[in-house]
């Protein structure tokens, strides 16, 4: 099938699947069974140039586009979900943000930790500010040339790892004027004072993607420079919905890995099916498994096209993708990807219940999806807003119509 790719992209995919065979699959289960994020795949990663790939030449990364990125995380997510992830936050999310909005200087500083394997960490979800990321309670407090940053954050993806952190907080100025909500980078050193960097405060216990850590981080008196602050044109007031867009490009990431484990499940189908012999022939025989076959195929072809679509709509004068077809794309993919894997895995019966075979590690790291970077409901909630042109938030003043807005951004 074409899929409008290039030569170069087919041989970056090409190079991607090699070393997702040769290089992450042999170490995927071990990942999950000890829980320890793979710092000897970060470092493969970052040899064979898969990180960083989004950051523009002038910061010394490849210019790449999303679209080659996915690529990359589609046949990383195939052999492991924790190598996809680090492809994931290595090219989009906080470092997109950073390149879309930052200074010069925190630029610099972002790609030089990227490149050298960090992943960046984005601080938005508190205990109670999840989906209302608008309730959080993190406050930045001016004091002079510094920002003096307190509160609490939860679910952070590598926390504990990262050493870049994008910090999401409420802004106030040295009057206690509350400001809007802004992002700060804020950099983990190893011979920091725990009680005033970026603490871990516990690490959850996660039902799948066990080798990536999310913890819960505690800012105490966390001191950033001024010249940290990454501030869009908008300034604070408007500028969280800029910010906020890092998502789009999260999403798409999300959705992408998803896919993956979607494909590499299908793959372990195909072939089982061609060998399982049953009432005397293959089981691929059967009508109803090959029914099931046309299904995931279907349902896979669906979630690339919309996530290439997605990939290929960054640009016309946006460093993200389009909204509408970010959130569309990850609702189908992450939720068509649990049903493969799980089809999947009934094919296999109780071989694919077994931990000898990667697919019940495959269902419940793909179990994640329709959760992390937006819920699927939440992002319904998203694409039907656009549809209305309609500002529908989820508090009791009700449905506000605002297509002027909408329209606006």
């Amino acid at each position: 099938m074409d899929l409008g790719l290039s030569a170069d992209q087919l041989a970056l995919q090409a190079r991607a699947r090699a070393f997702a065979r040769e290089i992450a699959r042999p170490r995927a289960a071990e990942i999950d069974a000890t829980e320890q994020y793979p710092w000897d795949i970060v470092k493969a990663l970052t040899g064979a140039g898969f990180v960083g790939m989004t950051i523009p030449t002038a910061y010394g990364g490849q210019g790449r586009s999303f679209l080659d990125a996915v690529l990359v995380i589609e046949e990383m997510a195939k052999c492991c979900t924790v190598t996809a992830r680090i492809a994931v936050e290595t090219n989009m999310g906080a470092i997109s943000t950073v390149m879309a909005y930052g200074t010069d200087e925190q630029k610099r500083l972002a790609a030089s930790l990227v490149l050298s394997g960090d992943k960046p960490a984005i601080c938005i979800t508190e205990p109670e500010a999840g989906s209302d990321t608008t309730a959080m309670s993190t406050r930045a407090d001016r004091r002079g040339d510094r920002y003096v940053i307190n509160g609490r954050k939860h679910w952070i993806t590598g926390a504990g790892v990262s050493r870049l952190h994008l910090i999401f907080a409420r802004v106030f100025d040295e009057r206690g004027q509350e400001l809007g909500i802004g992002g700060f980078l804020a950099v983990r050193e190893e011979n920091e004072n725990l009680a005033k960097g970026p603490r871990m405060a516990r690490r959850e216990k996660t039902m799948g993607l066990r080798g990536m850590p999310e913890g819960e981080l505690v800012f105490e008196d966390l001191e950033v420079p001024a010249s940290m602050a990454v501030l869009p044109p908008s300034g604070f007031r408007r500028g969280f919905a800029d910010l906020m867009n890092a998502y789009n490009s999260q999403r798409v990431g999300a959705g992408s890995v998803a896919m993956g484990i979607a494909a590499g499940a299908l793959d372990l189908a195909v072939d089982w099916v061609k060998e399982r012999e049953q009432f005397g022939r293959p089981i691929g025989e059967f009508q109803g498994l090959q029914w099931m076959l046309a299904d995931m195929q279907t349902q896979l072809t669906a979630s690339r096209l919309m996530l290439y679509a997605a990939a290929r709509s960054r640009g016309s004068g946006s460093a993200f993708p389009d909204p509408m077809l970010a959130a569309q794309a990850k609702i189908f993919a992450s939720e068509a990807a649990i049903r493969i894997v799980n089809d999947a895995l009934q094919m296999f019966g109780a071989r694919g219940y077994s931990r000898d075979l990667p697919l019940e590690r495959m269902a419940r790291d793909v179990r994640m999806f329709t959760i992390g970077g937006g819920t699927a409901q939440v992002l319904r909630t998203l694409v039907a807003s656009r549809l209305l042109g309609w500002k529908l938030p989820q508090s009791r003043d009700g449905y506000v119509e605002d297509s002027r807005r909408l329209a606006a951004e």
